[in-house]
């Protein structure tokens, strides 16, 4: 009697446990699809468009090799499980949001921060496929700052939001002056600067490899579409990759909404958007000229 007792006391115990802690719907169908869906990660691939496979149904959007699309999807990453390293050598203190570290290096200074390191990228393809004359950005006043005027010995002279330009340094065109123009633009340039410069994409269907998410200002952000996948529908899912805030390793970020298309997104205008660590509340897109 005593056992049949002590039986039904932890019968009733445990429903009551799982009552108080039964998972959503929502919850259990993610889990099921995570188990039924086969890894979207090849581990020892080190590039973004060997390391992510497409999803059932999907295949990548094709676009011209060489163009700046080609550039971004063939990306060299670390090899995997590299860790998010902060400018100052230390480790970034929540490595749950990558899948991926591009191999780009992170300057001590502490300045190519989430704007910068896709100006940067921006930059080094035209260094790359020698279209130099094509790096240039505005900075936050509007003023625009060309790497060919800063080669040939010019320099801001800024007052305020006031700026001009003087010949006050000897020409140079080396890599190496190169990297201290792009310091320059880091430190006047930003994800204000980017949002007010660069044309709107005002219908995500549009969205193409290259554009960017972006909220501009103050405790702003932006990320890149690195990778573009397609299904008969014409649905598109887009692979995002983000510098930060402090100055980090350029990384190919989870989708912490959705494990069953991670690191997949699916993008719409206007839409609260978690992007690992930072949630767009308002999404807008921007594209470079």
């Amino acid at each position: 009697m005593k056992n049949i007792l002590r039986i039904v006391v932890v019968l009733v115990l445990l429903v009551v446990i799982f009552l108080q802690f039964k998972p959503d719907e929502k919850a259990i169908k993610t889990i099921a699809a995570v188990i039924e869906t086969p890894s979207l990660i090849n581990k020892d691939s080190l590039t973004i468009k060997s390391r992510i496979n497409t999803p059932n149904g999907y295949k990548r959007v094709a676009y011209t090799k060489g163009s700046f699309q080609d550039y971004l999807r063939n990306y060299k990453l670390k090899p995997f499980g590299a860790k998010i390293i902060n400018y100052d050598d230390t480790e970034y203190f929540w490595q749950g949001g990558h899948i991926g570290i591009l191999n780009i290096p992170v300057p001590k200074n502490g300045l190519q921060q989430c704007a910068d390191a896709l100006i940067r990228i921006r930059s080094e393809y035209f260094w790359k496929i020698n279209q130099k004359d094509k790096i240039g950005f505005n900075f936050t006043s509007g003023h625009y700052c060309s790497w060919k005027q800063y080669a040939e010995g010019y320099r801001p002279i800024i007052k305020g939001n006031k700026v001009s330009f003087n010949k006050t340094a000897s020409i140079n065109h080396s890599k190496e002056n190169f990297y201290k123009y792009l310091n320059l633009i880091y430190m006047y340039s930003g994800t204000l600067s980017l949002y007010n410069e660069l044309p709107k994409i005002n219908d995500a269907k549009n969205l193409k490899l290259g554009d960017m998410l972006i909220k501009g200002g103050s405790l702003g952000h932006i990320v890149m579409i690195c990778d573009e996948v397609v299904n008969q529908k014409g649905e598109k899912l887009y692979l995002l990759f983000q510098g930060n805030t402090p100055a980090q390793s350029v990384h190919l970020v989870k989708n912490l909404e959705d494990a069953v298309i991670s690191p997949w997104y699916s993008l719409k205008k206007d839409a609260v958007i978690p992007v690992s660590n930072y949630t767009f509340m308002n999404s807008k897109f921007v594209r470079f000229k």
